[in-house]
């Protein structure tokens, strides 16, 4: 089992958030501490994923400007 280093912060949240949060640990017999990491986790994948969806479709666009007749050739 491989042991993560824990850093304590202080923060604030909506009641409704922090409520959410601790039924759904409850309900799946979970920390809260660790259903919150998974949550902050997730926004941040969230949010780096969309920059690279960003370069992504800008390296696909350019993709099919420079090779559209090779594309069309291939799909006959």
């Amino acid at each position: 089992m491989t042991v993560v280093a824990q850093e304590v912060f202080s923060s604030q949240a909506a009641p409704d958030v922090l409520l959410a949060l601790r039924q759904i640990a409850d309900a799946q017999g979970r920390q809260f501490q660790v259903v919150l990491d998974e949550a902050l986790r997730d926004y941040i994948e969230r949010q780096q994923g969309a920059v690279s969806s960003k370069h992504v479709t800008t390296a696909f666009a350019s993709s099919l400007e420079e090779f559209d007749t090779l594309y069309r050739d291939l799909a006959k």
